[in-house]
């Protein structure tokens, strides 16, 4: 996305609000997202404002969209159900992996208290935080560094996602979920197809649920899939 794009103040980004409407009854009545928070999120969060110039007409249909770096805005059906799956609560901490171009950051920043989001791609990480700041979204906070690994310095967290899809989940995201959290993460064999998985830590360990097929970009890094 062309940078003086993404730095327009709000004001001049609050458009397409017939279109938004339109994508959040569909993911109620089509999809059965039930979660009035997250669709709430949607409705009120510009998602034009998210991908490239080229593309905005298109922000609110049912697919994914391309971004800078090979990388994809995820499908408004994804962004909601991974956001429901969290059952985030306004105190919740939140680990978000694989930020992109930051629209699923700036969903988890209307659902929970605090967003630390980690992008591996700088131009993508530094453009999805002023884009935030933009919108005047002050509880999310994205660095440019292996995801795979996690953000010990403030964990443990109530809820993790991870926006790419991985072999596994890796273990220093298991680790640094609170007791009662949830993860949830695409997992696959190959880098062309997942499941959507959600991890629920307990006192006794960690129970494991399947939610779905789903593609995603690989998830890259030491506990993800090797760089090309």
């Amino acid at each position: 996305m062309n940078p003086s794009t993404s730095n327009r103040p709000a004001a001049q980004q609050t458009g397409f609000r017939i279109p938004r409407q339109r994508m959040t009854e569909r993911l109620r009545d089509h999809y059965g997202i039930s979660d009035r928070r997250v669709l709430d999120a949607m409705l009120e969060l510009p998602r034009h404002h998210f991908v490239p110039e080229a593309l905005q007409g298109r922000a609110y249909g049912d697919h994914a969209l391309p971004i800078a770096a090979n990388q994809t805005i995820s499908q408004p059906y994804i962004v909601a159900r991974m956001s429901e799956l969290l059952e985030l609560s306004k105190e919740s901490r939140v680990l978000e992996i694989g930020a992109g171009s930051g629209y699923q950051t700036a969903v988890l920043a209307r659902l929970a208290g605090q967003v630390y989001a980690i992008e591996r791609i700088a131009d993508l990480a530094r453009d999805a935080q002023a884009r935030i700041r933009s919108l005047n979204i002050h509880n999310a906070t994205v660095k440019c560094f292996d995801g795979t690994l996690g953000w010990s310095a403030h964990a443990p967290y109530d809820g993790i996602l991870v926006a790419a899809g991985g072999p596994e989940v890796p273990e220093p995201l298991r680790a640094q979920l609170k007791v009662g959290g949830r993860l949830v993460i695409p997992v696959g064999e190959t880098r062309e197809s997942q499941r959507l998985v959600r991890v629920v830590r307990t006192e006794e360990g960690f129970q494991q649920e399947e939610h779905g097929p789903c593609v995603f970009v690989p998830l890259i890094g030491r506990y993800g899939w090797a760089q090309d």
